[in-house]
């Protein structure tokens, strides 16, 4: 968006998560990103083989003239065997990852509940790590699991991730949503720990949706605006679900409108700062 004297516009990338055009490739995603102007590329590290391989992400990267700005470590149910079953593994492959691709940020889930030894350790553990690079290890914001009247609490420490120090935060307003919780709430107990933003809508319902913004009941046009008035210095993904899209046409046209939502909530007036 150019800048204009009755708008400030914040050095903000917006960025596309590979995992917005699942289950198209991640080769797919740098093309879409690149074609429609997104900023940069968010890599989620799952069983596709190139989003795995640091040399073909770095030749997608040179090919499409697009920064790779996050990598989201591979802490999926269906990527528990992804780079090792060792969730510490995972991590330092990650954090390498983001180093030699120029990523500042590598997005990380808290521990599964099962997942025990790793939960003991895990706070303690991902800022110890946080403290060896000047990547920024963003502990994601998670939700309880519901089925019919039961919830189940799946992560440990919890899914509250303010609950903890961590370093950094990411927070997901998708994740937000099927909490049922206040989104602006938690970025304020986040504070200047909030590093980086996965942007998605939800309706508050059992599951967790990533609709494209605007289609739900967030406040993402207002943390937007927010954000831009605070001096974020993080990167805003576009993490969304187009699984649904009837072609790749009416894909392409969702991730356009996730990308024009972002654009125009981020700019406010100029004498805002």
């Amino acid at each position: 968006m150019p800048q204009h004297p009755a708008l400030h516009i914040p050095d903000t990338k917006v960025v596309l998560s590979t995992a917005s055009v699942y289950p198209a490739s991640t080769a797919v995603a740098f093309e879409l990103a690149a074609k429609l102007g997104y900023d940069g590329v968010e890599v989620m590290v799952w069983n596709d083989p190139v989003s795995q391989d640091v040399d073909a992400l770095r030749r997608l990267s040179d090919a499409h003239q697009l920064p790779i700005l996050a990598v989201h470590a591979p802490c999926l149910l269906i990527t528990q065997r992804v780079w090792t079953t060792d969730p510490w593994t995972k991590l330092v492959r990650a954090r390498a990852a983001a180093e030699k691709l120029g990523a500042s940020a590598v997005v990380v889930h808290p521990p599964f509940r099962w997942q025990r030894q790793y939960a003991r350790e895990f706070v303690a553990g991902v800022n110890r790590m946080a403290g060896e690079t000047d990547v920024r290890f963003a502990v994601e914001n998670m939700y309880p699991w519901r089925y019919r009247d039961r919830e189940v609490l799946a992560y440990a420490p919890g899914w509250d991730v303010t609950e903890e120090e961590y370093r950094h935060f990411t927070i997901d307003l998708s994740h937000v949503a099927t909490s049922r919780i206040d989104a602006f709430g938690m970025v304020e107990r986040m504070g200047d720990r909030l590093a980086h933003v996965h942007l998605a809508d939800g309706s508050g319902s059992g599951k967790d949706e990533h609709l494209i913004p605007g289609r739900g009941k967030q406040p993402c046009a207002e943390l937007l605006e927010h954000l831009a008035r605070t001096g974020f210095d993080g990167h805003v993904v576009l993490e969304v679900n187009t699984r649904r899209a009837a072609s790749p046409a009416e894909r392409e046209a969702d991730l356009a409108e996730a990308l024009a939502f972002t654009r125009l909530h981020l700019a406010t007036p100029s004498h805002v700062r």
